[in-house]
């Protein structure tokens, strides 16, 4: 009987620390579910379904993802390169295509193109919008806003001095980095002039 009577203190008080466990237990859970089941993700987080990224607009940190700008430096390294494999073609003259064929490519695709992509759930927002005017959700002077402004002004520093300085080559050079620097500014955000590119 003695036996029993400490199995039965002992169920008691195990039972007590269960009993609050469990009660502790079903709390955790039942907030779990409740947040699960608000955000429609197993797990309680925001869950964006059809889609790879957490973004509304991917195109907004984009230039924020890691490598993009060793990717980019390396890309324009092996556009030199490839123009400086070509044959009877002079060291200035690659030079300036670098520069004129980046400089184009830039403007092109974040001045010109608007629009994203990918399928957003942003109301159209970004459809009026070019890339330049995307990123960072239109913070200006943001890091990636840096380096792509600073990155042709370093080109065509580079282009200047591997062409001597030619009359020709800095027209051409300096005529193309106007035509990237321009846009990026952020008194030109949104504007277009003479209604270029409105639509």
């Amino acid at each position: 009987m003695r036996r029993g009577v400490n199995r039965t203190a002992y169920e008691e008080s195990w039972g007590w620390s269960h009993a609050w466990e469990s009660c502790v237990l079903k709390q955790l859970f039942s907030s779990l579910r409740g947040t699960a089941s608000e955000s429609g993700s197993p797990r309680g987080g925001k869950m964006n379904v059809g889609t790879a990224h957490s973004e509304v607009n991917p195109n907004t940190r984009v230039m924020n993802s890691r490598g993009i700008w060793l990717s980019y430096v390396l890309a324009i390294g092996l556009l030199h390169v490839v123009l400086l494999s070509i044959p009877f073609v002079s060291v200035p003259v690659v030079w300036t295509l670098t520069n004129l064929i980046h400089n184009m490519g830039m403007y092109i695709f974040l001045h010109t193109v608007k629009g994203t992509p990918f399928e957003t759930p942003d109301q159209g927002k970004a459809r009026l919008l070019t890339h330049w005017e995307q990123m960072d959700y239109g913070v200006q002077f943001t890091a990636s806003r840096k380096f792509l402004t600073i990155t042709p002004i370093v080109l065509y520093f580079l282009t200047s001095f591997y062409t001597k300085y030619d009359q020709l080559h800095f027209i051409l050079n300096t005529v193309s980095l106007m035509s990237v620097l321009i846009p990026k500014l952020p008194q030109l955000h949104g504007v277009r002039i003479f209604g270029i590119n409105k639509y």
